[in-house]
């Protein structure tokens, strides 16, 4: 593969965080008609295409990426840094055409972008796809469906390693355990190197368990065997629905959505989000550690994608609590198990330098969340969060990582 160098002082950059806009047929195109009318549909509300689960619409994305305005790169960077209100860049999240922006939607533009903008590689996420098994529960049937036929999309649009750069990420669902193992073994014929699932509880016919559980082993020996990475990309996610009447009920509060003052799908209350913010990949890491993935997967590799790095600290403090007071729990340090075989992609506010406190530098990525609002508005604006490191190790967040975990 060519390596694209940006200028002889920068390290070459490889993205580990690059997403598509889904277009309007990414959930349907390859659907089963069993399922016509169930998971993911697109249907018109006052005069907008818009995606709908069950009997409402998305509460989250406003719908299809190429038939409706989509963000500015990069504009609520300042946003999520804390030094800016969405009101002051609120007219920027809706002002670019989907026509205007063929590298959202092709891969044959989207290497032209990225010649431009000095890639020498990307991981592409979806955008809408991560966003939408959580909703579509408990309708495992059709929810196992929706990304069989997502994936088939992405395959025909974008591929899973497009000349060796662009490295489209499939979706897998473990709620259904053969289905999952056979669209994990179409992936690999397809040429994926990396996949992602949604970092949460697996739900199942039986009620939601631990990826970690070992029924699920059969998947994780395959995805070890066969050297994939996998993945958890940040996402809406209404699967946490119960953790918010619980959290209302011990901080003694009405549950808006309960109590029918918002819908089903749809509710925000700030003081859960206050709590749940970090938790979700907190406890999710925490589960694949405590419930002995990587002691009985030794060669499975997991990246964390787009829930930031400040949530690590508190995990390892509590992986190492546990150990010590617990002999015998675990076969190996699990703090020395996360070093091993989890790899972490801060956000783009985010200090660098204070996840290397926590974590090796080796297990350290870029991710750029291009073309998003809330990324940088050009992937070599990272370079600027890692300019206090050595030259070896900027070269090691920013490209040699992530070329490890696709070619090794």
């Amino acid at each position: 593969m060519s390596v694209i160098s940006i200028s002889p002082e920068l390290p070459t950059i490889f993205d580990a965080d690059n997403h598509y806009w889904e277009t309007s047929d990414a959930f349907t195109r390859h659907r089963d008609p069993k399922y016509a009318d169930r998971g993911v549909l697109v249907k018109e509300i006052d005069g907008r295409m818009r995606y709908v689960v069950g009997d409402e619409p998305h509460p989250w994305i406003p719908g299809p990426g190429d038939v409706n305005p989509r963000p500015r790169p990069g504009a609520l960077y300042e946003y999520f840094a804390g030094r800016g209100a969405k009101a002051d860049v609120a007219h920027m999240l809706t002002c670019e055409q989907p026509a205007d922006h063929p590298e959202w939607y092709n891969r044959d533009a989207r290497l032209r972008v990225m010649d431009e903008q000095g890639l020498e590689a990307i991981w592409l996420f979806p955008s809408q796809g991560v966003c939408m098994e959580g909703p579509m529960q408990p309708d495992i049937e059709a929810a196992v469906d929706i990304f069989r036929a997502f994936n088939r999309w992405l395959d025909d649009d974008w591929g899973f390693a497009y000349q060796n750069r662009i490295f489209g990420v499939p979706y897998l669902t473990l709620s259904d355990l053969d289905g999952a193992i056979r669209e994990l073994e179409w992936a690999i014929g397809r040429g994926a190197r990396i996949v992602t699932i949604r970092p949460g509880p697996v739900f199942t016919a039986d009620g939601t368990k631990s990826p970690a559980d070992p029924v699920f082993d059969p998947f994780w020996a395959r995805v070890a065997e066969a050297r994939l990475v996998v993945t958890a990309h940040a996402g809406f996610d209404e699967g946490h629905r119960e953790v918010e009447d619980a959290i209302a009920h011990t901080w003694g509060y009405a549950s808006r959505r309960r109590a029918g003052k918002v819908s089903s799908l749809a509710f925000y209350e700030p003081f859960v989000d206050a709590l749940m913010h970090e938790r979700r990949i907190h406890d999710f890491l925490a589960a694949l550690v405590c419930h002995g993935l990587f002691e009985r997967h030794p060669g499975v590799r997991f990246a964390s994608i787009e829930n930031g790095g400040t949530w690590v600290p508190s995990l390892l403090r509590v992986l190492q609590r546990l150990h010590s007071q617990n002999p015998g729990m675990f076969s190996r340090s699990p703090v020395d198990q996360f070093h091993e075989n989890v790899w972490v992609s801060p956000f783009v506010e985010e200090t660098v330098a204070e996840l290397a406190r926590s974590v090796p530098v080796e297990r350290i990525i870029f991710g750029s969340d291009w073309p998003h609002a809330e990324g940088v508005a050009e992937p070599k604006d990272f370079l600027a969060n890692v300019t206090d490191f050595p030259a070896a190790d900027q070269r090691r967040i920013m490209a040699e990582n992530a070329r490890e975990l696709t070619f090794g």
